[in-house]
């Protein structure tokens, strides 16, 4: 009988690299959803702006900084923001979230980052994280806009952040994927920790969708594999209320590891649905988000 596999998903909004594996992530979602079961720790990469303007960053070299990210194949905006934005604030949002609405977290979690990376919105700015959480299905954004300062969700954000900076001897350090950015050893985003019974594995920071592939192998190799829907991406699209980008659908739709994701076949699979009025596209970025209808 198949276990069911818990995966401490430490990650943050803000993050270029957690937002480029956002197609690995989506796939791992859809071969093995039914037995994963999600929490949500949030890093809380840079309280305010200072962290960055403290290293020399600006806009500019911000917005220049996520060209390199395009090659992963996830929407962005183009040009800097009018200023440089922590992340702090769109953390406690998620906590609040997760007080009101459990469950909901994740959802909200991709929600920020779509506002983070395919807008210029300050994401630090209530009304334009308020903004990004209106994707979320039946959240009652203004109630958790609300709660984000009282003393159980700063606590909720503190307990996340202390978390995340626990990486110190982890297999996750031991590969090179831990960062020392504010005085203690931290999981990069994302990084994934995949616990069943007593066995934990680690997938520390940016890893490809084989890699998470083979941690589920090791832990409970009696449980089921989804495969892939042949030319038809309705049924993937109808699990992730959000939708999905044509990357992340090309990588879902994959159906052999070893030969490389044909972006081009996703986009032509998904135009054809459009066609049969199946699914929807909402432009995003320099991309599509792709609905199910």
């Amino acid at each position: 009988m198949a276990m069911d596999i818990d995966i401490t998903f430490i990650s943050d909004p803000g993050c270029p690299w957690g937002y480029s594996a956002s197609p690995s992530l989506a796939a791992l979602q859809w071969r093995y959803g039914p037995r994963l079961r999600w929490r949500l720790v949030t890093i809380g990469l840079a309280e305010d702006a200072s962290l960055y303007e403290e290293r020399g960053y600006d806009p500019v070299m911000m917005a220049d900084r996520m060209e390199m990210f395009r090659q992963f194949g996830m929407p962005f905006t183009q040009g800097p923001r009018a200023r440089l934005t922590g992340t702090g604030r769109a953390c406690r949002a998620l906590h609040a979230v997760r007080r009101l609405s459990p469950g909901d977290e994740i959802t909200a979690f991709r929600a920020l980052q779509l506002g983070w990376f395919t807008t210029r919105m300050l994401m630090d700015e209530d009304t334009n994280i308020a903004a990004a959480l209106e994707r979320v299905p039946g959240l009652d954004v203004p109630e958790v806009m609300a709660t984000i300062d009282t003393p159980e969700v700063e606590a909720s954000y503190q307990a996340d952040r202390a978390e995340a900076r626990t990486a110190a001897g982890s297999p996750t350090e031991f590969q090179g994927k831990a960062a020392n950015t504010d005085g203690a050893v931290r999981y990069t985003a994302p990084s994934l920790i995949f616990r069943c019974a007593d066995r934990s594995l680690e997938a520390g920071g940016f890893q490809p969708m084989e890699a998470y592939d083979v941690l589920v192998a090791n832990l409970d190799p009696t449980g089921s594999r989804r495969g892939v829907p042949d030319d038809r991406p309705e049924e993937v699209l109808a699990e992730f209320p959000l939708g999905l980008t044509t990357q992340e659908v090309a990588e879902v739709m994959r159906t052999d590891i070893e030969q490389p994701l044909d972006r081009r076949a996703a986009a032509q699979m998904l135009i054809r649905a459009v066609g049969r009025g199946t699914v929807a596209v909402e432009p995003i970025g320099d991309d599509g988000l792709w609905h199910a209808i």
